[in-house]
Order: structure tokens, then C-alpha cells, then sequence
């Protein structure tokens, strides 16, 4: 994931929230909102909301990450099939 791209006043965020909304669509940045100069939000596209959740499970499930962790030893030692084999009837 990408880091922050841009940190922003709340004050600044209330002025121009639409523009802002639409640079962070167009170009997938998220953004911190900070008070006082401390940050207490986050701003992104729901895109990338929806995809941090879906890591997020994805993670939390220790069957899917058994067997995540065995696929990375399976590719490390070689045991691959190529894009032929997969597709060949």
C-alpha cells in the first residue's frame, strides 16, 4: 500500500473536501487530517478501504495463511507449474 501523500489541516479538509475527494479518486492518494497538528483521521478511495479489509481477512484466517505459507515454500523449491501446463486441455 501506498504511504500518505498528503497531510492536511481539518480546517483545510472543510474548506475543500469536493477537490480533495476528486484528486484522491483520480489519483488513488490517501490523506491524513490532523487537529491541532495531530493526526486524527484518514481519507481514501473506497476502493482501496474495501481492499485493506479484504488483507485484513485475509490475514486473520490462519487456514488461508497455512496454506499462503505453503505455496511461498512450494515457489522458493521450484515446485511451479508453468502457464502452458495450466492452460493446456
Amino acid at each position: 500500500m501506498k504511504d500518505l501523500q498528503e497531510i492536511l489541516p481539518v480546517t483545510t479538509v472543510k474548506k475543500n473536501l469536493l477537490e480533495i475527494i476528486k484528486r484522491m479518486e483520480k489519483l488513488d492518494e490517501v490523506v491524513a487530517i490532523t487537529r491541532n497538528g495531530v493526526p486524527v483521521s484518514v481519507m481514501m478511495p473506497f476502493d482501496r478501504y474495501e481492499g485493506l479489509l479484504e488483507t485484513i481477512e485475509i490475514l486473520s484466517d490462519p487456514r488461508t495463511m497455512k496454506v499462503l505459507k505453503q505455496s511461498m515454500k512450494d515457489f522458493e523449491r521450484g515446485r511451479t507449474v508453468g502457464h502452458k501446463e495450466v492452460w493446456e486441455d
